[in-house]
């Protein structure tokens, strides 16, 4: 006698009532063990991946790439004792490298497609040359009624997903395509085919572009490290597969974009959707005030230079951005009343007594804002190895959610690009964040003389409900005092 136990999505906190599929790594016939990693999802924070709770083999796979779906959710049928697929589950529910019932087939049409739409050739059709009369599909609007419980082999209805594409589109990929052997490929060198550009028929995942992908990782091309903070840097272009088209400017394109002859489409993923969403309800909640102030860095310069230059920190990497991180924490230590938040709910400001300083990420997948857990405590040393392991972490694509979570202030670096200022925006429920800009050398009068110095801008933004201006600024004005003399950080903080 089988067993059935359905995987579910479980919650995955702050609040947050969805995830995206982004990689499915497992197949039909797959035997899993407890903790195996078989889904991975996409939340407004991070990419994550979800481990199976039981052993068995897998009997169903009940989503697909690019499903949005919310929180209990069942993902993936497993049979626990590891029997046969009892009838009309696994033989006729949607895997991941099977046709769906709301995906286009050689026999089906999509719902949503014109009647006259070609039945693609390639991968999908080979996929579905003898299927079982399929299930009509559920209307897109249409949410499911009953969610599947442990033990039920019932599927539950599927639900499309939110960003279809074009039906006269060169590319009409509604999921992933790829051959198990480049599944397992991909799932071995821990590449998310989600981020795979795909050159292979009716857009089919190859062996090659997993491997090109994996190169683009090892050396740097998609997310790379400068000066401590992370960014995308020298974006790779799409293979010119489109005739008349102009080079693409994409970091990373997507697995399930589409392009006709002038435009390329790319659906608004999780991270950077959801960051849209927080930004626009920070931009009109909080009123925003922003303070600049140009700095002379020539002292953090030579500091940086001599602690670099030292066989004690020849192991650690150390950026201007630590000075900086350092600067900033020594400065809320003297002013204490802006690490707070807003809490619209209770009628009352939160003063937070620990500081998890929060570094503004911009990744492939959107901006992100990893946190160092009570930074207030670290040494000079111990936060430039946290800044450099938040750096790592994101180049590898594999943020947790925990590092996103808790956050009391934030500092940008745009710097890095060479812009010199900017208003940055409030990261939701913190009420400071510090811009850095690019160190360069101007000139400045010092004793009435001229000379050569490493200046750099300094912005800060805060929440003009429980910060007023007069704080801000001195909070400004004691950051940038001790990168102008560092010793300072030994007296105050």
């Amino acid at each position: 006698m089988t067993t059935l136990v359905l995987i579910t999505l479980t919650d995955p906190g702050e609040g947050l009532t969805e995830a995206e599929i982004i990689d499915i790594k497992v197949s039909v016939g797959d035997r899993i063990s407890i903790n195996d990693p078989v889904i991975e999802v996409e939340t407004a924070k991070s990419a994550v991946e979800l481990p199976s709770h039981v052993g068995g083999t897998v009997t169903r796979v009940l989503v697909a790439v690019g499903d949005e779906v919310p929180v209990g959710t069942p993902l993936i049928e497993v049979d626990t004792d590891g029997g046969p697929a009892p009838a009309g589950s696994a033989a006729d529910a949607p895997a991941a490298d099977a046709p769906t019932a709301d995906a286009p087939t050689a026999d089906a049409p999509a719902a949503d497609a014109p009647a006259s739409a070609p039945a693609p050739d390639g991968p999908s059709a080979a996929a579905s040359a003898s299927p079982a009369e399929p299930a009509p599909a559920a209307p897109a609007e249409e949410e499911p009624k009953n969610l599947v419980g442990y033990g039920s082999t019932e599927a539950p209805p599927r639900r499309r997903r939110r960003v279809q594409p074009a039906a006269d589109t060169q590319v009409p990929i509604d999921r992933i395509l790829a051959k198990p052997p480049v599944r397992k490929l991909a799932r071995d060198l821990g590449i998310a085919l989600a981020d795979v550009f795909a050159t292979g028929p009716d857009g089919t995942v190859t062996r090659e572009d997993v491997l090109a992908a994996q190169q683009r990782a090892i050396g740097g091309d998609t997310v790379s490290v400068h000066d401590g903070d992370y960014f995308p840097d020298e974006s790779p272009q799409a293979p010119e597969t489109l005739p008349g088209t102009m080079k693409s400017s994409l970091s990373q394109p997507f697995a399930g974009y589409t392009s006709d002859d002038r435009t390329t489409r790319v659906p608004i993923r999780s991270v950077r959707k959801r960051t849209a969403e927080a930004m626009v309800s920070s931009a009109f909640t909080a009123p925003h005030v922003t303070v600049f102030n140009e700095v002379d860095m020539t002292a953090t310069m030579d500091l940086v230079g001599r602690l670099r230059a030292s066989r004690e920190w020849a192991d650690v990497k150390i950026s201007p951005l630590v000075v900086v991180a350092k600067a900033l924490l020594v400065a809320i230590r003297r002013n204490p009343e802006v690490n707070a938040s807003w809490d619209e709910a209770s009628q009352e400001i939160v003063y937070k007594h620990f500081v998890n300083l929060g570094i503004a990420a911009a990744t492939p997948r959107g901006l992100i804002v990893p946190n160092i857990k009570d930074a207030h405590l670290l040494t000079l040393r111990e936060l430039a190895i946290g800044i450099n392991d938040l750096a790592k972490t994101a180049r590898a694509g594999r943020t947790p959610l925990s590092a996103t979570r808790e956050g009391t202030i934030t500092i940008t670096n745009f710097g890095v690009f060479g812009i010199d200022s900017g208003t940055p925006i409030l990261n939701p429920g913190e009420s400071v964040i510090l811009g850095m800009g690019a160190v360069k050398e101007k000139p400045r009068v010092i004793d009435g003389q001229i000379v050569p110095r490493q200046v750099a801008q300094l912005a800060a933004s805060f929440d003009h409900r429980l910060i007023d201006g007069a704080l801000g600024a001195e909070l400004l004005r004691d950051v940038s005092a001790v990168l102008e003399q560092p010793d300072l950080g030994l007296v105050w903080g």
